[in-house]
């Protein structure tokens, strides 16, 4: 069985999650590889919503292996919630594993993120504030607490002395803040460690085993491509490496590991926060889209902005992912437009126009979307579960997005429910999952 790594192919909140939870069925480990708690997938089974911060979104299947990966930061307090409110729902999460090796999110990086956007003002990044930048920048300063050091009480009380002392200028204004006490930061902590030790572990070692019997190894990935701190729209990005290339680093594989990767785009375009958008609708067509899509964040509630689908973004995602197939998803909130449009290429404000993504700041965020317009349709299709069922226009428009980016369509997603797929190839051990 293959190794599939499940990437975001926009700018996150694609509906990576219930891709992973249909392929989970038959794999042996899912493993997320990046980010923190400032991602979010939402899953709807059997009438339920589930909605995972940092818990793999494979925990649904009893008995699998859900890891967090190393390259993942980690908030104990936000994973031992969402682990209580699983086993309140009779969720078995007796399969999670973390890394030894994951960074830990401690109380300064929380200070430190909400400081660091307020004093930036109107050049907001948009963080969710949930400590992550700061976890991740005390990593690469080889300041960071990891998992394994919850464990050791000298060792992670002399690492928090150590992390903070070069904070002490930024953290002055909450000097007061009880979180900071040294002894019960130490206590807090250590009381995580406690809850978790029985799931932390050599988690790399773990996805080695299943890839050398020959099971089916996912790489959920957090976030979306744009939002790479190397490769997107930056400063406007996440904290890590949202790409297929990262889930080497963050899960502990090689690339020989890796045989698939499928890239997860909506039929439209959404971004959380502030930064450069060529196809924004700040219009009521984008009222709509963000009304019938639900477009609100799962982890912050925030309104999502929207725009028309951005096919030279898509084509960059691809190639910096080496996307082998793509999963459309959302497709129904189009049903209803006479006519759809598609961004082909980008104008400047000086009349220049570029068919490919700008790779410079300045023209990316003056970049304006030129569009074709493409036949909509009227049909519900919330019900279709096969290619010929689908309207023509909705077929032509799947097979005008594999066409210009390059990439085939794999599956299509017609509603929030797990079964409201439409699988476009003949992936038959895979299909038979969904």
């Amino acid at each position: 069985m293959p190794g599939i790594c499940i990437v975001g192919a926009q700018w996150g909140d694609e509906g990576k999650g219930k891709v992973v939870d249909l392929l989970a069925e038959q794999a042996d480990a899912i493993v997320r590889f990046q980010g923190g708690n400032n991602a979010g997938h939402t899953i709807i089974r059997d009438g339920e919503v589930f909605k995972f911060h940092l818990i793999p979104s494979g925990i649904l299947y009893p008995g699998k292996r859900c890891i967090i990966g190393n390259g993942v930061v980690v908030d104990p307090g936000v994973l031992t919630d969402e682990l209580d409110a699983l086993k309140a729902r009779g969720i078995d999460t007796s399969g999670l594993r973390i890394s030894a090796n994951a960074h830990v999110i401690m109380p300064y990086h929380l200070l430190l993120d909400t400081a660091g956007e307020a004093k930036l003002g109107k050049l907001q990044i948009g963080t969710t504030r949930r400590g992550i930048g700061p976890c991740y920048a005390d990593k690469a300063a080889r300041l960071g607490i990891r998992m394994q050091d919850l464990l050791d009480e000298r060792i992670l009380k002399k690492k928090i002395t150590a992390a903070i002392d070069p904070k002490r200028l930024s953290l002055r204004p909450y000097d007061k803040d009880p979180s900071l006490d040294l002894q019960s930061m130490t206590e807090a902590y250590l009381t995580y460690g406690h809850r978790l030790e029985r799931h932390i572990a050599d988690t790399a070692r773990i996805v080695w085993d299943a890839l050398d019997a020959d099971k089916l190894v996912l790489y959920e990935g957090a976030q979306g491509a744009l939002l790479d701190i190397d490769h997107g729209t930056y400063p406007f990005v996440t904290s890590s490496n949202p790409i297929a290339g990262a889930a080497c680093v963050g899960a502990g594989v090689g690339p020989k590991d890796i045989h698939e990767v499928w890239g997860i785009a909506k039929a439209y375009v959404t971004r959380v926060g502030s930064g450069p958008f060529p196809t924004e609708l700040d219009d009521e067509v984008g009222e709509e889209i963000r009304t019938r899509g639900g477009e609100f964040g799962t982890t912050t509630g925030r309104a999502r902005r929207t725009g028309w689908l951005d096919i030279p973004a898509l084509r960059y995602a691809s190639r910096i992912n080496g996307l082998t197939s793509l999963a459309i998803t959302k497709l129904d909130v189009l049903s209803g437009f006479q006519k759809i449009k598609v961004c082909m290429s980008y104008s400047g404000p000086d009349g220049a126009e570029f068919e490919n993504f700008p790779y410079h700041q300045s023209v990316l965020h003056h970049a304006r979307g030129e569009y074709v317009e493409l036949d909509g349709w009227t049909e519900d299709i919330t019900e279709c579960r096969s290619p010929s069922d689908l309207p023509t226009a909705a077929r032509d428009y799947l097979q005008f997005i594999a066409e210009k980016t390059g990439v085939p369509v794999m599956l299509v997603g017609v509603g929030p429910g797990r079964d409201q797929i439409v699988w476009m190839r003949d992936v038959p051990e895979l299909a038979a999952a969904a």
